[in-house]
Order: structure tokens, then C-alpha cells, then sequence
């Protein structure tokens, strides 16, 4: 039975992108179910098919699997190639996941995903800077000690799924993230998967107030690409 993904707007869901990328970029095949955030609060709607009532949901037969690290771990039982095979690399990679999944709240909050556009920030607040400043020391670690050029090594992994989103951001954002931190980012956005994500937010007719709000506040927006 094939596996079905349900996410989100490409434009916005940083956690949609991330099980998307990863089952793409590794060919595991799945029906691709796409549910627009369509108010402010779309928990009561995404209970139908998600018990979080977030996205990203996977549906495998009878079985729901909720939450973009839940999949990746259940994925990981079924599928080779979700973590490095060097057991310090997939260490390492599993711990950098974990930091990204539970952490750097204030980029997420400063810098909310927007694929489409292009923004001046305001000063970047302390909490902002000390993120920004860990994921460049993270990613330049990685790339170092395991060779690159993916984050664990010469595989794309979840790991590198997982700080996919954050890509868009530094880019959105024209944020610092150090020399190699900005050669891993040219090279993910670079993936025909990635590409592929970025020309359906590009495409995509929603827009959501709350989002867009959110956006206005984060600095002056210099370019909008969206359709």
C-alpha cells in the first residue's frame, strides 16, 4: 500500500517540507495530499486526518503517523538511507535533528518560513543572533568533520530535511550563517526536490492573514515572487 503525505501550504510549513524532502530526495514513494492552512486556526479541520491536528500526517493503511520526526523515525525502520550509515556521522545526525525539532524558537519565531519572498529584517534581537550563530557553528561542524557536502556527510540525510526550511529562511532573510553554513545552503536549494517545492509556493493561490501578518512584522518586504 502506498504511503500518503499530508502537508501544507508550500509557501509557509516548515514542518511539512521537511518529511516531503526527505521521502523525495530518497525516492520513497508516496500520494502527495496537500491541506491549505485555510483560517487562522486550523486545528478542528486537521483533526480529520491528523490526532495532533497539525501537519505534516503520514497514512500508512490503518496506521497515522503524526509529527515530522515521528515519520522520519518510522520511516527509518522501513526505508535505508533516513540517517548515515558511519555510526559517528548518524549520531551526530540524529542529535543535530533533535536540536533543530525542539529548538531555535526565536528564529522561528523572528523569521517565520516564506518561501516566496524577500525581506530587509529589523535588528535582530539577542535571542535571534545566538541561533543564527549555533546553526552556523552546527552546520560548519558537520561539514567538517564528516566531509560533506551534505551536513552528516556525502549522502543527503534527515538531518539535512530537518534544516531544509531554515535554508529559505536564510535566504528570505539575507541572514549570516557563515561561509560553509552559505555552501550547504546554495547546494540544498540547489535539489531538483527543493526546486521542485519552491516553484509550488511560487504557484500556489493561498494566501493566510495570519501568516501574512506575521510576515509584515519581521521587516520591510523588498521582493514577492508569488503569484
Amino acid at each position: 500500500m502506498t504511503l500518503t503525505l499530508i502537508t501544507a501550504n508550500r509557501n509557509y510549513s516548515s514542518w511539512s517540507l521537511r518529511p516531503w524532502l526527505l521521502m523525495k530526495a530518497l525516492d520513497i514513494p508516496f500520494n502527495d495530499r496537500i491541506e491549505p492552512f485555510a483560517a487562522s486556526d486550523n486545528h478542528t479541520a486537521f483533526r480529520a486526518f491528523s490526532p495532533s491536528g497539525l501537519v505534516p500526517a503520514l497514512i500508512d493503511g490503518d496506521r497515522t503517523i503524526w509529527d515530522s520526526l515521528g515519520i522520519t523515525l518510522y520511516l527509518a525502520e522501513r526505508h535505508p538511507g533516513i540517517w548515515p550509515a558511519d555510526e559517528a556521522a548518524r549520531a551526530w545526525a540524529q542529535a543535530a535533528t533533535a536540536e533543530m525539532h525542539g529548538g531555535f524558537r526565536a528564529l522561528r519565531g523572528d523569521c517565520p518560513m516564506n518561501v516566496g519572498v524577500r525581506v530587509t529584517p529589523r535588528p535582530l534581537s539577542p535571542a535571534l543572533q545566538r541561533d543564527i550563530a549555533r546553526i552556523a557553528e552546527l552546520w560548519a561542524e558537520g561539514l567538517t568533520r564528516f566531509g560533506g557536502p551534505w551536513l552528516a556527510g556525502p549522502d543527503f540525510t534527515a538531518v539535512d530535511a530537518f534544516y531544509a526550511p531554515v535554508a529559505f529562511r536564510v535566504r528570505t532573510y539575507a541572514l549570516d550563517i557563515g561561509t560553509a553554513g552559505h555552501a550547504w545552503v546554495d547546494h540544498i536549494l540547489a535539489h531538483p526536490a527543493m526546486q521542485k517545492w519552491e516553484r509550488a509556493a511560487l504557484a500556489e493561490p493561498w494566501r493566510e492573514a495570519e501568516h501574512e501578518t506575521e510576515l509584515a512584522e519581521t521587516g520591510v518586504i523588498t521582493a514577492d515572487y508569488r503569484a
